[in-house]
């Protein structure tokens, strides 16, 4: 089984660690674009492009299933790459609106996302589908990707956000960026235990699976 995994930064080789786990024997090829990097302040236009050509790799290798491991590029460009190539399976990454729903006791979770992804319609249709009935904080993280990309983390910027939202009431925390999930384990600790934190790393592996009728 052949994989490729694409990400507009570093945020790549974290969905292709948990996949290796998954599926040991399968050949995992991860593509991405730093040169680019960060996508979220971008027009949808460039990410269109700039997205379908750093695919191009996965392509020529004739992956069994690509997987678009940034939020932005699946926001905004998986549409039209399923229309481009229609024999290509593919699989993106969303943030997990539908997730926090189930697990929200208070009704309040907050969406860490790049502006591009929280002002696209894919990620508008999540909400109105399953987030009618929360109150969506949408805190302003639009220099994550880049100071993370950098391994230039403000950690402190970083705790003044969690703190904000926690004393607001949120008990579930989306990462809705491949970007943050390297910071995973210090959100958590600043969390300590008053939300739930939550990524799509083990779904994708599901996906996979499903998306292949592997067993």
């Amino acid at each position: 089984m052949r994989l490729g995994v694409f990400d507009s930064g570093i945020g790549g080789k974290a969905i292709a660690e948990s996949l290796k786990l998954s599926f040991p024997d399968a050949d995992i090829t991860t593509v991405n674009d730093r040169k680019n990097v960060p996508y979220g302040n971008k027009t949808n236009k460039e990410i269109i492009n700039l997205t379908d050509k750093a695919i191009q790799p996965l392509l020529e290798q004739s992956c069994d299933v690509i997987i678009i491991a940034c939020n932005t590029a699946t926001a905004v460009a998986i549409d039209s790459l399923r229309v481009k190539y229609p024999n290509q399976k593919f699989i993106g990454i969303e943030p997990m609106v539908k997730t926090a729903s189930s697990l929200s006791s208070t009704r309040k979770i907050a969406v860490f996302a790049t502006p591009a992804t929280l002002n696209s319609q894919r990620y508008k249709k999540l909400v109105n589908k399953y987030g009618k009935n929360l109150e969506i904080l949408e805190p302003d993280v639009s220099d994550w990707a880049l100071m993370i990309e950098k391994n230039q983390i403000n950690y402190e910027s970083i705790r003044q956000i969690i703190e904000t939202v926690c004393q607001n009431g949120v008990d579930v925390i989306v990462l809705g960026c491949t970007h943050y999930h390297w910071i995973k384990n210090s959100i958590m600790e600043m969390v300590s235990q008053r939300a739930h934190v939550i990524e799509p790393s083990e779904a994708i592996g599901k996906r996979v699976k499903n998306l292949l009728n592997l067993s």
